[in-house]
């Protein structure tokens, strides 16, 4: 369906100008070209088609406006025309000449003359007759090109929506018609260069009839864009750009882009690490049990330790798994957490509850990992059970190269809130229902001959049985579980209409349900073939999504070939490894979820998985109905035959599904394919077999031909064959039949298709940015235009498929869910264009990177159609390497955005080995390189199927008898052929690949081009060889029309090789290319030529491999031969022999640089060849000039060099990105003048070390040459012109920070926090509020800590809790910030730049700060922020803080190469199996130094500055590099998260630390059987560098036998930290003073080191003044003057002044730069034998001090601290309500004999009773005893420290830290049997809720309603009475009160309780009264009398009496009838 316009002339134009139309219909507007200097006359002669999706409605309106075209202003208006389509819609084609009418609606002189014509979907309008402009009658199909959307170009600012790119259009005159024989094509023409693009196909080049650049209206300079901007008074942030420097679109309409990575990256092993950690658990339901969590990933499982009698056992301990497998499995493997009680050796124990999901689900979470989350757990054997506890865990998953963040681990304190915490992704709701997941599996099709059974064979062999010989059942297994249907025997098309049902909470929380075909056999079963249902593309989670539901669909397996050895070497790609090589089978299925009611009672509440009989499909209609497929195969060229394979003839074979495959088609006799009608399931069966033999239709139609002939292949050269197709190329064609389901394709093509669009404008911005090329913004902002139309555009184009009839429901949902999804990213694209500025370009791009994986993933059709099509190469009929072509990519269709992005189109493949074959170097060499042409479409559309082929050629069909006319060919013969020489200019490669073992390579590039190939020259050893070589293929012939070639070159692939000696070269890389072409009629002139040197990426199977810059042109010979191309000029070479070099004109120019080597030394070298390193030496070498280093005459002694700077002068390119690399090599000068190479190093970009002069307009210029010391130098500073006048800052250390207070930032990435002080009123109300508004249970006020209580752990947890606050702030604010966002986009509003300031969050804080803030506000170097405002901690005590940084502190400061860099020398190969080749292992030594690149000649100014000593050229003021002693003081706090190292799950940790030959073990203060060991160690150590300067920390895990195992170390290189301008020596303190926790540690005072930093830095300052203030550069602080010593003296002190400006010493111009705080760093402790996995983390920091100054002060001490003693005294006075449990022997009444026991130590080996109450009937006990439980507590971190042996084998105690928990329980004594529990209590003595007044006042709501009560802790309060429930869970898991308990807990340190002692129970000293009980309490048959008494009185009083009552009157109403009768007759008779 299609509308055509021709546009022919436009006439009567006034003036002359240039002119330019634009035509639009349906909102898609086209440009013609610009026609220049016109007069009255425009010829325009350009045709435009709009494919259209729906019919065209009679009254749509077709526009065309002409303009005068301006390359600046907006384009001029000249007239409009506008016409109602009306009558085209009726006649098909209609001729117009009319009018044009100006913006007033007059008409004007000029008029235009046009032809329109329409094709309608059904063909029912027009028909085509010969004698119109269009000859083929093949006009619809794809052959006219198409016009891909495209954006505003800024040819005008009021065009919005969709225009497409200028000049697209077919530019021809009227006589050579539209589509002539050779089928012209559409161009399409972009302009602008991209450099580093990863395939250059796109190269764009303007029509080959123009050569100025009138063709490209579009494509303005970007300076043209801002100035017509400005005229225009368009804000430049509005422009957007389309896409002009579409460095890897591709140009051509006929090739599509081929796929550079080549290796398989699916299959591959790969290391992962999965670690979780059980803290604890709650709520487990279940009464007095003893838990412990059984830990399960995959197979393996881990337990922890039981825990006895609790319900909220604590746990803390920490597992991992190692694993080695493919991803798929990995993340398939199910993690299952399962809680089980009173597991013992003899029982295997009963489950409580358990919690499942995929390792996959944790991969995806952010940072791969769930910290500090609680699990639900629940039974799965029992449904309609509710949760049965929580578990609290962190789960991690780990692949190499992930690095974890985890959370900053300190005393986790704030209560934990369960239900938001809960372990579930993402959008996943807390309460999870169960559901049952109904698989049906129908039948299956199509499966392989096969049987794997020997047994089979033989028999076949001695019986001929030929039956089929495959026993299939389909396996499914998902969560865990797995399901199978019966067995169909003998049978290739089984039938099993069986369904398979699981039950598993939904959502489930694992992704993939993995349903395999099997084969049963006796001996093992195999895998016919797999298919992975991802369950997030069969449902959406949305309000208006949808539960999971699949088919019924036939879903494709795909696995090893089918050829029937015993021995299969590809099963592994029927398992679903790795990408399937062949069609397998297919099998017909569907799924249905159905959420089950629980509180049904007739529901089966087992989760076993059920099998039983199903329905067949009733409806065939939602399979699809069958249609007739026809796919056509051209081979175009096949080259780059590997070498391997022999010389045997090479054929082709192609296949879908297994039509076309030459084995199994033959198997079968042929069966008479039906007509339509007749049964359906048998039509289907039948129809698959058709074979690839000559079988007549009925028709008579055609045969398939499936593969080409045989042919012997001819050399290229020493790799390489190719087949010698020349002009006959050989074809393919296969007929087969399949469901109709070409919808899906279709929608999911229109997706993949905006997606293509979008990565390659992404790729684009990324380019631009990458090549810093002006405006990336805008060019974004053409994306986001390009995406919303496409969006926008698929709606409409889906709308119609709503009411197609095959379709299953996930049709119909998907179909909505994609079209909502699409229709909202459409609109957010729009919002986010508006909000892209140059500042939030960067936020900016990642949300369109989500976008695009969002389009990916929506376009991923999980119900299968056609079969993907694969080709086969065969030698000497062996299958040698195959390439899989997805269905959908070639199919066709009328619409052209639902066509294939390969159909009719030539496509480069390359092919590769299959299976395991491929993996490694095997899969990086090419197999065969490929040109085909695919079409696959329905047999009836099959008209157009040769449209997009190259023109020229004739068809040759087989001769049969009756020649149909639409039979298709067998070979093309193509007459017409172009000859072209093809130039490469080889100039130079970079970063590319170490081959050979000294770490270097000799490379050489060989060029492809059809079938030729040459070779650069080798260069002996480099890594970056500038071969500077043009490599000239002739004669190269060309099949095809000389237009098309222009557009459609071939591609050209360079792979690189290391050269060797011996054997075969080794392959380094492969990249491809195209060439611009230059036809015989074209001039050799700019733009297009001379080309430009570009960079290709190199990759090497899937990683990158270095870049080639290189260039290519193809130059056609005309009819007068090679002397008609441009002469290749350019300096012969004499000395370089026959090669030719790039001539001028295409090499970069060169001006003069000098560059300046900074020689500092060589450190770590390694030996070579097990000789030591002794006498090193560096060259250097850039562009083949360089300069060598001074010799170290003994590297031994002295490392490092003694002449520092030298200099050479060097040709470089003017363009810096073309820079080439300089290289570093270290040579070992050995005796008689022998050189070995120690390893070298390739500095890749030279940016950062080229200096640029500072501009002289800059003001204060003279400033910059002061400071010209090496470090700015080095560092290329923006420099910052110098404000005036004087800053003030104002400071008051002495204060420290309360939380609460004011805090003013002075930058934004300042750490430094400035007090300011805060005024008298302030604070008194500040106390008032604190008073008055302190509610809940915090109501005592703390007082402030003694200074002698706070110690350095103090001051390190107040430092934490800072450092989670403002990481809690960030994360708020970047959360609001994300909010404001979404809302913003939801609400669509065109919101400017809305990231304003993100610290300042507290808008409290901002309004203080007006008030308060004196810095003054002119002062515009300072933004004025404000820090987060912390939470008001109530009583927070002023501590003294320190920095703690998360990270090792390198990454803080640049790794400290302010001035000294490091250069890692390599040597080695690369290994080649990517995955284990780590840089690290390749590390033979560094070398320290520096490089400075300057252009000749430096100005004046800098040389002639005072100080400036030539010697050390641009190095000024660096220092000296002789030997310094120094004392190293090593600080190591703690360790977390240590991999465990025995087999128990934990570690023996202790600290081994190693600079130089000092080599420290802490052996024996290891830490036993702790995985996060508070260590709190110092280690001093002496050291000289630069010898020992690499201290290395490591952590051993301790063994009682055998060595001891390394966990992790890590490595900090001291000499840098040691002279960076960071000084990072010894850490400024926050605040300075003389004694306690915070004493200075540094033996320079602040006033000391701030003057030498002045003075180095040639500063003015400090200068004192009075009042406080300090004066340095124009910076004034101020501060308090004083200072208290230990007595309380107060005196004068500068220090305070000193060190605020240190605090502040970025802020100084041009020295400034941030100082080190004083601070803990976090490092990762790594293992060499686990690269790339952490294996913990180690909080330490090092101090330095050098030897010759004032030795520093004893170390600080940070030993861990010591728990202190106290003792908890709890006396039990009373119970009350307590159940009652047992039924009296006698009387059968209710009563218990109560005691309570209580305990508070973990695991109950401390647990006291209570003697017992017998026998009470009311659940009153009376006690009056006591429990005693002295125990160790950490106050800091508020746990109780316990020390023991874990098991009777253990060699010493370990330590446990556990929460101070007091449980008390109540129970019911029995003297046979076991006491019965009846309820427990358990209180947290830091926060419990205070106990009741009253035992009525005590009731349930003060266990489960915690949140509103008030709560106290014991260490507080010291002593509490009060009466507490005892709870228990009845028999519906509801929580009841079992009991009350009055009891007093009272607090005692253990120095009180020495003074004043108690005893147990009621013993001395201070002894407890007895408790006054009933008598009955003693055993009734003591005193019988009396307790019956007691018992009859008190019970059964009333009763008595009323049995009394009621016998008195029974006895009289007997009495009464029994004298009766005698009375009545006495009376009758003797009355």
């Amino acid at each position: 369906m299609a509308l055509l316009l021709q546009l022919r002339t436009v006439t009567g134009l006034r003036g002359k100008a240039d002119r330019i139309a634009k035509a639009v219909f349906r909102g898609l507007s086209f440009y013609t070209r610009v026609l220049e200097n016109c007069e009255d006359e425009a010829r325009f002669d350009e045709t435009f088609r709009w494919p259209v999706a729906s019919n065209i409605d009679g009254n749509e309106i077709l526009e065309i406006q002409v303009f005068n075209y301006s390359k600046v202003f907006t384009n001029r208006l000249i007239g409009t025309f506008q016409m109602v389509l009306q009558k085209v819609v009726e006649e098909g084609q209609v001729e117009v000449t009319d009018t044009l009418i100006d913006d007033n609606n007059s008409a004007i002189q000029t008029s235009i003359s046009i032809e329109i014509r329409y094709q309608a979907l059904d063909g029912t309008v027009g028909a085509w007759n010969d004698k119109e402009f269009l000859e083929t009658p093949s006009v619809h199909s794809e052959g006219e090109g198409r016009y891909p959307l495209e954006t505003d170009s800024l040819l005008s600012s009021h065009r919005q929506g969709l225009d497409i790119s200028p000049g697209k259009s077919t530019q021809q005159s009227t006589e050579r018609s539209f589509r002539s024989k050779g089928k012209e094509k559409t161009k399409e023409h972009k302009a602008g260069k991209g450099v580093f693009s990863a395939m250059k196909l796109g190269k764009t080049r303007p029509s080959k009839d123009d050569h100025r650049k009138q063709d490209e209206p579009a494509v303005l300079e970007a300076e043209d864009l801002d100035r017509k901007a400005l005229l225009q008074g368009l804000e430049p942030d509005t422009i957007s750009l389309a896409s002009v420097t579409a460095v890897t679109t591709n140009v051509s309409n006929k090739r599509s882009k081929p796929d550079i990575k080549m290796e398989p990256s699916a299959g591959r092993p790969m290391d992962y690490q999965v670690s979780i950690t059980i803290i604890e658990a709650r709520q487990l339901v279940g009464l007095n049990m003893d838990p412990m969590v059984c830990v399960e990933v995959g197979e393996e499982k881990k337990y922890t330790s039981m825990k006895e009698s609790t319900n909220c056992p604590y746990y803390n301990e920490y597992f991992v798994f190692d694993f080695h497998v493919p991803p798929d499995v990995m993340f398939d493997k199910i993690i299952k957490l399962s809680v089980i009680h009173s597991k013992n050796l003899l029982r295997s124990g009963t489950l409580v509850g358990s919690f499942k999901m995929d390792v996959g689900t944790v991969y995806t979470q952010p940072e791969h990992q769930f910290y500090h989350k609680w699990a639900i757990l629940s039974d799965p054997e029992d449904l309609t059970a509710g949760l049965k506890g929580y578990l609290k865990c962190d789960i991690a998953v780990v692949g190499k190269g992930d690095n974890i963040k985890t959370p900053h681990k300190a005393n986790e304190t704030e209560e934990d809130d369960i239900e938001g915490n809960l372990l579930l992704p993402d959008g996943v709701p807390p309460e999870r229902q169960w559901a049952r997941f109904y698989i049906k599996i129908y039948r299956a099709e199509g499966l392989p001959r096969m049987n794997t059974s020997i047994m089979a064979n033989v028999k076949k062999a001695l019986i001929g049985e030929n039956k089929d010989l495959v026993d299939p059942y389909v396996q499914v297994v998902f969560a865990g579980q797995k399901g199978k249907t019966s067995i169909q025997k003998s049978s290739y098309e089984p039938l099993w209409n069986e369904q398979i049902i699981f039950t598993e909470m939904f959502p489930p929380l694992c992704k993939r349900i993995k349903i395999q075909i099997r084969d049963s056999d006796k001996v093992n079963d195999v895998a016919i073939g797999t298919h992975f249902i991802d369950l997030r593309k069969i449902s959406n989670e949305g309000d208006k999504g949808f539960l999971p539901t699949f088919g019924p669909a036939w879903v494709n397996m795909y696995g090893s070939t089918r050829n029937y050895t015993l021995m299969d070497e590809h099963q592994e790609l029927n398992e679903g490894l790795g990408e399937g090589v062949s069609f397998r089978a297919r099998l017909l299925m569907s799924l249905a979820v159905e959420i089950l009611d629980t509180t049904n009672p007739e529901i089966n509440s087992s989760t076993e998985v059920q099998v039983e009989q199903a329905t067949s499909v009733a409806d065939q209609n939602c399979t699809g109905k069958m249609e007739e497929f026809f796919l056509f195969g051209a081979f175009l060229e096949a080259t780059m035959i590997d070498r391997k394979i022999g010389d045997k003839p090479i054929n082709f074979e192609v296949t879908i599904g297994n039509y076309g495959n030459q084995m199994d088609g033959m198997s079968k006799p042929i069966l008479q394919r039906k007509k339509e009608g007749g049964d359906g399931n048998e039509e289907e069966s039948e129809l698959l077999q058709n074979s690839s033999e000559d079988e007549g239709d009925e028709d008579g139609e055609m045969v398939s031909v499936s593969s080409s002939q045989p042919m012997k292949p001819l050399v290229t050269d020493r790799n390489y064959f190719h087949l010698p197709y020349f002009e006959r190329k050989p074809c393919i064609y296969i007929k087969s039949w399949w469901q109709d389901q070409r919808r899906r394709l279709y929608n999911a093509n229109i997706m993949d298709k905006i997606a293509d669009k979008l990565e390659e404008g992404l790729n684009d911005v990324q380019e631009m940015i990458k090549t810093e090329k002006p405006h990336p913004e805008r060019r974004l902002r053409g994306v986001l235009e390009e995406l919303s139309s496409g969006c926008l555009h698929f709606v409409t184009l889906a709308d119609k498929d709503q009411h197609h009839s095959s379709r299953t429901r996930l049709d119909r949902e998907r179909l909505k869910s994609c079209m909502r999804e699409l229709e909202n990213m459409g609109q957010q694209a729009t919002t986010l264009r508006s909000q892209v500025k140059k500042n939030t370009m960067k936020d900016k791009l990642k949300l369109v990177q989500n976008f695009l994986q969002k389009l990916r993933f929506l376009a991923d059709e999980p119900q299968h159609t056609i079969p993907d099509i694969f080709i086969w190469m065969m030698s000497n009929n062996k299958r040698i390497a195959y390439a899989r072509v997805p269905s959908k990519d070639i199919l066709y269709s009328i619409v052209d955005e639902e066509m294939g992005k390969d159909c009719a189109k030539v496509k480069t493949i390359f092919l590769k080995l299959p299976g395991k074959r491929g993996f490694g170097p095997a899969g990086w060499t090419v197999q065969a390189k490929m040109e085909i042409y695919l079409w696959l479409g329905l047999n009836k559309q099959r008209k157009d199927f040769l449209s997009g082929l190259p023109c020229g050629f004739e068809e040759k069909k087989t001769a049969r008898g009756q020649n149909l006319p639409s039979f298709p060919p067998i070979s093309l013969l193509y007459t017409k052929k172009q000859v072209f020489q093809l130039r490469a200019h080889m100039y130079q490669a970079r970063s590319l690949f170490a081959a050979d073992s000294s770490g270097l390579s000799d490379p050489f590039a060989r060029v492809f081009f059809i079938s030729q190939s040459q070779c650069t020259e080798v260069l002996n050893e480099t890594l970056c060889p500038t071969w500077d070589q043009l490599l000239v293929f002739d004669n190269v012939e060309l099949y095809g029309e000389a237009h098309e070639m222009r557009d459609d070159p071939p591609i050209i692939v360079i792979e690189i090789y290391d050269q060797d000696t011996v054997g075969k070269a080794d392959f380094m890389g492969r990249t491809f290319a195209k060439p611009v072409v230059k036809m015989s009629d074209e001039q050799y002139c700019p733009p297009r030529f001379p080309p430009q040197l570009e960079y290709y990426q190199i990759y090497r199977g899937n990683s990158t491999a270095g870049d080639l810059l290189a260039a290519f042109e193809l130059l056609q010979i005309g009819p007068g031969g090679k002397s008609d191309l441009p002469p290749i000029d350019g300096p012969m070479d004499m000395d370089r022999g026959p090669i030719l070099p790039v001539p001028l004109g295409i090499r970069p120019v060169l001006s003069k640089y000098r560059v300046e080597v900074l020689f500092w030394g060589l450190r770590d070298l390694k030996r070579v060849n097990l000789a030591q390193v002794d006498r090193p030496r560096v060259d250097i070498e850039c562009a083949g000039k360089g300069v060598q280093s001074a010799l170290i005459q003994n590297y031994k002694k002295n490392p490092n060099f003694s002449t520092l700077v030298k200099w050479f002068e060097v040709d470089l390119p003017e363009n810096e990105l073309l820079h080439p690399p300089l290289n570093i090599r270290v040579v070992d000068c050995r005796a008689f003048g022998r050189y070995t190479l120690v390893g070298s190093h390739a500095v890749s970009s030279l940016r950062k070390f080229i200096y640029r002069p500072p501009d002289k307009k800059a003001q204060h210029w003279n400033m910059t040459a002061k400071h010209l010391n090496g470090y700015l130098a080095m560092t290329n500073r923006a420099h910052r012109s110098r404000p005036t006048g004087e800053i003030v800052v104002n400071m008051e250390p002495e204060v420290p920070i309360k939380k609460m207070e004011t805090m003013v930032k002075l930058e934004a990435n300042s750490d430094a926090v400035v007090k300011l002080d805060v005024s008298e009123e302030e604070k008194e109300r500040k106390k008032k509020k604190k008073k008055g508004g302190g509610g809940g249970g915090e109501e005592v006020e703390e007082e402030e800590p003694d200074d002698s209580m706070l110690d350095w752990w103090s001051k390190y947890f107040a430092s934490i809790e800072t450092m989670k606050e403002q990481l809690r702030q960030q994360e708020a604010a970047a959360a609001e910030a994300e909010e404001k966002e979404e809302m913003e986009m939801a609400e669509g509003k065109q919101v400017g730049n809305k990231r304003g300031s993100m610290a300042g969050k507290g808008s409290k804080a901002q309004a203080k700060n007006k008030e308060k803030s004196k810095a003054p506000k002119d002062d515009k170097k300072k933004k004025q922020q404000s820090a987060p405002e912390l939470p008001e901690k109530k009583n927070k005590p002023r501590i003294d803080e320190l920095k703690v940084f998360n990270k090792e502190l390198e990454t803080e400061f640049d790794n400290f190469e302010d001035w000294l860099h490091t250069f890692n020398l390599l040597r080695g190969k690369i290994g080649d199996n990517d995955d284990n080749a780590t840089e690290e292992e390749r590390i033979v030594g560094r070398f320290k130094g520096s490089i400075c690149v300057y252009k000749m000649p430096l100005p004046d100014d800098i040389t002639k500055e005072a100080g400036y000593d030539p010697s050390f050229g641009m190095f000024q003021g660096i220092p000296s590099n002789d030997p310094i002693n120094v004392l190293v003081r090593v600080y190591v706090v703690r360790a977390t998260d240590l991999h465990p190292a025995d087999i128990n799950g934990k570690a023996d940790p202790y600290i081994a630390i190693k600079l130089g030959k000092t080599d420290i073990k802490d052996k024996e203060n290891y830490i036993s059987k702790q995985l996060n060991p508070v260590f709190g160690k110092s280690f001093d150590i002496e050291a000289t560098f630069p010898m020992e300067s690499m201290l290395t920390v490591a952590v051993y895990d301790w063994d009682l036998v055998g060595t001891d195992d390394l966990i992790g170390e890590t490595k900090i290189d001291l000499e840098n930290r040691y002279y960076s301008k960071h000084r990072a020596t010894c850490g400024v303190s926050h605040t300075y003073s003389i004694h306690g926790y915070n004493t200075w540690r540094d033996p320079m005072k602040p006033s000391q080191i701030l003057s030498k930093l002045c003075k180095d830095g040639k500063v003015d300052g400090p200068h004192y003044g009075p009042g406080g203030r300090v004066k340095v550069a124009n910076r004034v602080f101020t501060g308090p003057t004083e200072i208290e010593d230990e007595n309380g003296q107060k005196k004068q002190t500068d220090e305070h002044l000193a060190l605020a400006v240190l605090r502040h010493w970025e802020d100084i111009p041009w020295a400034g730069c941030k100082l080190v705080p004083e601070h803990v760093e976090t490092r990762p402790l790594l293992n060499p034998d686990k690269p790339g996995i952490e294996q913990g983390r180690l909080e330490m920091w090092v101090d330095m001090f050098p030897m010759d100054m004032p030795a520093p002060g004893p170390a600080i001490d940070i030993s861990p601290r010591k728990p202190k003693k106290y003792e908890l005294r709890v006396i039990v006075w009373n119970t009350d309500e307590v159940i009652l449990e047992d039924d009296d022997y006698f009387t059968g009444e209710k009563s218990s004999d109560i005691f309570v026991r209580g305990w508070l130590k973990g695991q109950q080996e401390d647990k006291q009773d209570t003697d017992v109450h017998y026998h009470s009937l009311t659940g009153e006990g009376n006690f009056n005893w006591r429990y005693i439980f002295p125990f160790d507590y950490l106050m800091a971190e508020e746990k109780i420290v316990i020390s023991k042996k874990e098991s009777m084998f253990s060699w010493d105690e370990t330590e446990y830290k556990i929460p101070a928990r007091l449980t008390l329980q109540v129970w019911d004594a029995d003297h046979f049997s076991a006491d019965d529990f009846l309820g427990a209590i358990e209180l947290d003595l830091n926060r419990f809720p205070r106990g009741a007044k009253t035992s009525k006042q005590c009731s349930l709501e003060m266990v489960t309603n915690e949140a509103e009560l008030p709560m106290i802790s014991i260490f507080k309060q010291k002593r509490v009475k009060g009466w507490w429930p005892f709870v228990a869970r009845d028999e519906n898991d509801e929580l009841e009160v079992t009991g009350k308990v009055e009891a007093e807990l009272h607090l005692l340190t253990a120095e009180e309780a020495e003074k004043s002692p108690a005893g147990l129970a009621r013993n001395e000293p201070d002894p407890l009264e007895k408790p006054n009980r009933p008598d009955t309490s003693f055993i009734w048959f003591l005193n019988p009398l009396k307790s019956i008494k007691y018992l009859i009185c008190t019970r059964y009083k009333w009763l008595i009496i009323k049995i009394v009552l009621a016998l008195l009157l029974l006895v009289m109403v007997a009495l009464f009838l029994y004298s009766m009768p005698g009375y009545m007759v006495k009376k009758l008779l003797g009355a």
